[in-house]
């Protein structure tokens, strides 16, 4: 096992723990830039490698009252189906394209996450639910249908990038569960990480169905406890540094290893 595996799980870990989102998209080029996996092999290790972060680095969040587990585990099953399309679609694209396409994902993560802590400046986090009509009732029977259709668009799409990129998708679903769902951010931070594992286990689900991929073991197994002690450690960095300036500073990495990535992979195309 390479002695990367550790140092690298751990600031991976540092980043998902402590941003509650995006830490998890440096996970595929580390596995294949710095400890030479094939992109295939290390979009499904990523899986499995997020997959259980997320769901140990979950637990203090759920001690603290930040996840909603119905909320969040009908947000993960409505995203199914967008997990199997895109393990599906992965499993068709030449590695290179996979790799170029993650390049630009990076980019407009980048982008998302500055112009988030741009505008989170000054807000104050609140556990409290803000009073808002429900999405769907019984007794009797009502349905605010765009609301609907907004969390079903965006669960699809969460899923979708889960299953054909190997990621988490957190970038995504925190903004996707304040607008979609109208939870305050600590509890979107805390439920997109239940999320997080509901897609990684359907997209690792879906590819282990659609193909065989041989997977180092040992690295998987360093790489993930080495990321949820980061993950840990994360969550307490929050509480000493403002959040805007760990999304900026993170923004400014996910730019410099997209332009590598995209450094190597475009110039295989051709």
């Amino acid at each position: 096992m390479s002695p990367l595996v550790l140092p690298l799980g751990l600031v991976i870990g540092l980043a998902l723990g402590a941003l509650g989102g995006g830490g998890s998209i440096l996970t595929v080029p580390a596995l294949v830039y710095l400890l030479d996996q094939d992109p295939r092999s290390a979009t499904t290790s990523s899986l499995l490698i997020v997959g259980v972060t997320s769901l140990i680095a979950l637990l203090p969040h759920a001690r603290a009252g930040r996840v909603r587990f119905g909320q969040g585990l009908m947000f993960g099953a409505l995203g199914t189906a967008g997990s199997f399309a895109g393990s599906a679609l992965a499993a068709r694209v030449d590695p290179q394209v996979l790799l170029t396409a993650f390049a630009g994902l990076m980019l407009i993560v980048a982008t998302l996450m500055i112009r988030r802590s741009l505008r989170s400046t000054g807000v104050k986090g609140d556990l409290e639910d803000p009073t808002i009509e429900p999405i769907l009732t019984f007794h009797p029977i009502t349905c605010a249908c765009p609301r609907l259709a907004k969390v079903v668009v965006t669960a699809t799409a969460v899923g979708l990038l889960t299953g054909f990129f190997g990621v988490g998708g957190g970038f995504v679903l925190v903004p996707a569960l304040v607008l979609a769902l109208s939870f305050p951010m600590p509890v979107a931070v805390g439920t997109s990480l239940l999320v997080i594992a509901v897609n990684s286990a359907t997209a690792l689900t879906a590819r282990m169905t659609t193909g065989s991929t041989d997977l180092d073991w040992k690295l998987i197994a360093g790489f993930t406890a080495a990321a949820i002690v980061g993950s840990l450690f994360g969550g307490r960095i929050t509480s000493r540094v403002k959040p805007a300036h760990l999304t900026r500073a993170f923004a400014v990495l996910l730019v410099a290893v997209a332009l590598y990535t995209a450094a190597r992979s475009i110039p295989a195309l051709f």
